[in-house]
């Protein structure tokens, strides 16, 4: 069951943020924008079940760049949540532990068009559709079809920004931070960062 009216509208959107990038910001504000939400947690998660094989920066370090790109954003929060977390990350968990530690929020997931297709295969995912609400945001190659009715498709632009695609200009010596926040970019030179991934 849903929370009350009166409580805040916190927006949940989870991932790897592996690097976070304009795409991932550029989204929330306009959610917030459109009064969707009152405000946005971006959720660093430190291990996607679906992303097992995945290699990731260190979560400190992603943690640290998804800040340096929220500073200046109104509403926009970075959460380490699910650090504290046991792993692998589930969101039926972790939206569960939320509830209980921050009762005055109702918490509303954030998900793609491509995590919306696999949704099913979520972990517990029922027991997310009981209580929360789900926005669904568009993603390119994705269709929405038999969306139901108490979930909201955001009509908010194609955002055709990858983080895999950022890793591998990183490497690229021509590369000079398209798609990144300023200070981001810069942490990522100054660090190193995905300069010399397998």
């Amino acid at each position: 069951m849903f929370k009350a009216q009166c409580s805040i509208k916190t927006g949940l959107y989870g991932g790897s943020f592996n690097p976070i990038h304009k795409g991932h910001t550029q989204l929330s504000q306009a959610l917030l924008d459109a009064h969707l939400i009152d405000e946005m947690w971006l959720l660093v998660s430190p291990q996607n079940p679906f992303k097992v094989n995945q290699k990731l920066l260190d979560d400190n370090a992603r943690l640290q760049l998804a800040r340096l790109a929220v500073k200046d954003i109104p509403n926009l929060t970075v959460c380490d949540y699910e650090f504290r977390l046991p792993r692998p990350s589930y969101m039926v968990n972790t939206l569960k532990h939320l509830r209980q530690d921050y009762p005055e929020r109702e918490f509303v997931l954030i998900i793609g068009a491509d995590n919306w297709e696999r949704f099913p295969n979520w972990y517990r995912y029922e027991e997310i559709l009981a209580h929360h609400q789900i926005i669904i945001y568009p993603r390119t190659g994705y269709q929405l079809k038999d969306v139901p009715a108490d979930i909201t498709i955001a009509d908010t632009p194609f955002i055709d920004i990858s983080s895999t695609e950022i890793r591998e200009k990183i490497k690229n010596p021509g590369y000079h931070g398209e798609g990144l926040c300023p200070a981001v970019w810069h942490e990522i030179k100054k660090k190193g960062y995905y300069a010399y991934e397998d």
